[in-house]
């Protein structure tokens, strides 16, 4: 449920706040499972689950894939109104914290150093995997989509497995050298890669999603803020341009004034509603 303040004296635990009890007063929540699975290399991978309250074993049912930003970050047990709202519009989702999350040490996290969207974009594939293998997810209905780091993530793997039918981007990056300079991560990218003109082909591997967009099938709604100074729209605008050019189904959304983070209440539900009706028009 969404966040309360509670106090815990040492032996009992008191709810202080009461902020969205009319809400959930009026509201269906489905509770977050946890769930683990292993990749083709033997990584145990933890996640989270999220079903349709009236969930019926016996259906079949398109799946969500919601990768989180960072790549340094980690999904939980908490409240997300994006999970729920899936469920409750009938999607299983699914998330997880692939190798480079944090919360479980630094040679986790330092697995995708240098190597973004190549372990960790495999395990968002072996998740798709573990989902189909549970018997009630139709693998002809997977979809996926992330913000940030969630977003490139996204990128990583409809560039390199065709089986999604629907993708969201938000805010994300995929030909890393468009950043040099652009973004504010110049020294981030140097201290990683090194620079473009002395480590050329990592600056490539690392920009795979849109070198390699002929690989791209999946129909994808890009989205981002006009304003963004952390992943600049340039990210999001090249690869709506290249699926434009290959002729596969795709939108981008600019947000006027918005930064990296939404904080007009409006243009966060207008993203909601966004992806309500992408996953609709290719998963449902």
């Amino acid at each position: 449920t969404p966040d309360e303040i509670f106090f815990f004296d040492g032996k009992n635990l008191q709810q202080k706040s009461h902020q969205n009890s009319e809400f959930l007063s009026k509201k269906i929540i489905s509770p977050t499972e946890t769930i683990s699975f292993k990749t083709d290399d033997g990584e145990e991978i933890f996640g989270m689950m999220v079903k349709p309250h009236d969930f019926d074993p016996s259906k079949k049912y398109p799946l969500i894939i919601r990768m989180h930003g960072g790549p340094v970050g980690q999904y939980g047990l908490h409240f997300r109104y994006d999970w729920q709202l899936f469920a409750a519009n009938d999607y299983i989702v699914m998330a997880m914290n692939p190798r480079g999350s944090s919360g479980r040490g630094l040679d986790f996290q330092k697995i995708i150093f240098a190597d973004w969207g190549n372990v960790d974009a495999d395990d968002v594939s072996a998740l798709a995997d573990y989902a189909i293998s549970l018997g009630y997810i139709d693998p002809q209905r997977l979809g996926l989509g992330g913000w940030s780091y969630g977003g490139m993530l996204t990128n990583y793997v409809i560039a390199k497995d065709s089986r999604f039918k629907a993708a969201t981007s938000g805010a994300g990056i995929s030909n890393l050298l468009s950043g040099f300079g652009d973004d504010h991560y110049i020294r981030e990218y140097i201290l990683e890669l090194g620079t473009p003109w002395d480590h050329t082909e990592d600056w490539l591997r690392v920009s795979n999603p849109f070198f390699n967009a002929g690989n791209i099938k999946t129909p994808t709604l890009f989205l981002v803020g006009e304003k963004d100074f952390n992943v600049p729209l340039i990210g999001s605008e090249q690869m709506y341009q290249a699926l434009k050019q290959l002729n596969i189904p795709t939108q981008l959304i600019i947000y006027p004034d918005e930064n990296h983070s939404f904080s007009t209440p409006s243009y966060n539900e207008d993203v909601l509603k966004r992806y309500l009706d992408w996953y609709s028009k290719y998963l449902q």
